[in-house]
C-alpha cells in the first residue's frame, strides 16, 4: 500500500482552527494523482491521450480533528479495478501519533473526451497493465510476500 504525505496549511483551517471538511476531498485527489504517478501512470499523459477519469462517488468518514501544521499520511488501496472503473479506499492518519483521522473511498470511471466509457484493457493496455500490477502488488503485500 502506498502512502502519500501532506502537511496541512493554514488556509485549510476553518473558524474553529481545524481543517475544514472539504479539504479532505482535495487531499484524496492529490493522493490519487500522486499514487498513479508512483505506479507509472501519468494522469497528464492520460488526458493528452484523450482519457479522463471523473469521480463518480466519494465518501468520507471523519474520525478525529486535524489542525494547522499537522502532517497526515494517506494510505491508498485499490478496492476494485476492471479496466473501465476504479474504486479506491483511503486511510488518513496523523504522522506523529498514528491516530486515525479519516477513512474514505472514491469511485472513478475512464471516459473519452466525449464522455463515452473507455476500456483501458482494449484501448490503452499499458495503463491497464500498470493498474493491474498495483492491484497484484497489494495482494502480495497482504499475503506477506
Amino acid at each position: 500500500m502506498m502512502v502519500y504525505e501532506h502537511r496541512t496549511q493554514y488556509y485549510e483551517t476553518d473558524q474553529m482552527g481545524v481543517i475544514h471538511h472539504s479539504n479532505y476531498v482535495r487531499w484524496l485527489e492529490s493522493a490519487r494523482i500522486w499514487w498513479m504517478r508512483q505506479a507509472g501512470i501519468d494522469y497528464g499523459e492520460m488526458e493528452k491521450d484523450g482519457i479522463v477519469s471523473p469521480v463518480t462517488a466519494i465518501s468520507c468518514k471523519y474520525k478525529s480533528m486535524v489542525h494547522f501544521d499537522d502532517t497526515v499520511l494517506i494510505a491508498i488501496k485499490i478496492e476494485k479495478y476492471n479496466g473501465v472503473r476504479l474504486s479506491l479506499s483511503y486511510c488518513v492518519t496523523d504522522k506523529e501519533s498514528g491516530e486515525l483521522r479519516m477513512t474514505g473511498s472514491s469511485e472513478h470511471c475512464f471516459v473519452n473526451r466525449d464522455g463515452r466509457p473507455v476500456s483501458l484493457k482494449k484501448v490503452y493496455p499499458d495503463y491497464d497493465k500498470a493498474f493491474v500490477k498495483e492491484l497484484e502488488k497489494q495482494t502480495y503485500d497482504a499475503a506477506g510476500v
